[in-house]
């Protein structure tokens, strides 16, 4: 019995529900692509960052003011 080969599937993106075919986009619309989710990826990486601010200054305003309490 021959194994069948299996076809590797075609890289699609999602927009709005919609898939899309990468082969059917335009230089320009792939670039888009790439910018949409470089951007996705440097919000995900500042929220992440943005929380170890937040907790870092907690941090340390609370070591001040217990030195501070003497």
């Amino acid at each position: 019995m021959a194994k069948e080969k299996k076809k590797a599937e075609e890289p699609t993106v999602s927009i709005d529900g919609i898939e899309y075919k990468v082969s059917d986009l335009t230089e320009e619309q792939i670039m888009f692509v790439n910018h949409v989710a470089d951007l996705d990826r440097k919000l995900t990486s500042s929220q992440f960052n943005l929380q170890q601010l937040a907790g870092g200054k907690d941090y340390f305003m609370a070591r001040l003011k217990e030195s501070l309490a003497g």
